[in-house]
């Protein structure tokens, strides 16, 4: 009788769970429809299925959205700038968590609150700073943005994480010769590691999706991200649904399958980095 009552006193919660998950899937599925219809067809046909699947629309929005130059470039976007936010937050939170220098707790409430402002207040003196130094137009000069806005997050989650670790682990190391650095790399690097996986992939979705920076600070086509590729080529086949609908299932399809890949990774490690800080 108790698990009939505990079943009924459930459904209203799979009910919303359901009605979320429609609510969550319907657009993509919509789209990936859309995605294999012809323009006539997304015109008479917009919600269902393709009656005939026109996959050589995928190959047209490949070819006219030049994605083997724009993926190329997010791509390289991404590894740097996940590579640099990694290096400086783990090396950052491990000083804050460790080494205690003066002035720690100044510093994260400088992160803290910097890390609240929005990026337009910036925008206008970094474009005159990175207009004097070159580095318009420079996948460089884009990826120490990225790196700068995802430094705040990494360093609160990794720091969080590592104030957690046992110590005992990294004063054995030290009695055996080890200096910091390699109390840091051979210790807690890989006692730390479900950490900087989880900065790695919320910095590389952010990277990848990211699109107003790169669209004021890139304005050559030859070195646009996907997203700021993706909205010229909205702008040039506005009325062209199903090529505009494969453009987007390309740009969209390498995140679905990385966030699905390692999403128990994800949630770990935002868990057991969200228990202290």
């Amino acid at each position: 009788m108790f698990k009939k009552q505990s079943r009924v006193s459930l459904l209203p919660n799979h009910f919303v769970i359901i009605l979320l998950l429609i609510f969550a899937l319907a657009p993509l599925i919509i789209l990936g429809f859309n995605s294999l219809k012809s323009t006539a067809e997304v015109a008479q046909n917009p919600l269902g299925p393709p009656r005939v699947v026109q996959i050589q629309n995928y190959a047209e929005a490949w070819r006219v959205g030049e994605y083997n130059v724009t993926m190329r470039n997010s791509l390289y976007l991404v590894i740097g700038t996940v590579v640099a936010t990694l290096l400086m937050g783990g090396l950052a939170s491990y000083s804050l968590a460790r080494l205690l220098p003066p002035g720690a707790d100044l510093f994260m409430l400088y992160m803290l609150i910097a890390s609240s402002l929005p990026i337009w207040l910036f925008l206008v003196p970094l474009f005159i700073l990175w207009r004097t130094l070159g580095l318009i137009n420079n996948l460089f000069g884009l990826m120490l943005i990225y790196t700068a806005l995802n430094a705040p997050f990494s360093i609160f989650l990794l720091r969080s994480y590592m104030v957690q670790l046992p110590v005992d682990f990294e004063d054995a190391a030290r009695v055996d010769g080890a200096n910091e650095l390699q109390v840091f790399t051979k210790v807690v690097l890989p006692l730390s590691w479900p950490g900087f996986l989880t900065v790695g992939l919320v910095v590389a979705l952010g990277v990848w999706n990211e699109f107003q920076v790169a669209l004021i600070f890139m304005s050559d086509p030859k070195l646009f991200p996907v997203t700021t590729s993706y909205y010229k080529f909205t702008t040039r086949f506005s009325q062209d649904w199903s090529l505009t609908s494969a453009a987007a299932m390309m740009m969209i399809f390498p995140v679905l399958v990385i966030f699905l890949a390692l999403q128990r990774r994800f949630i770990d490690g935002l868990t057991q980095g969200g228990l202290k800080v």
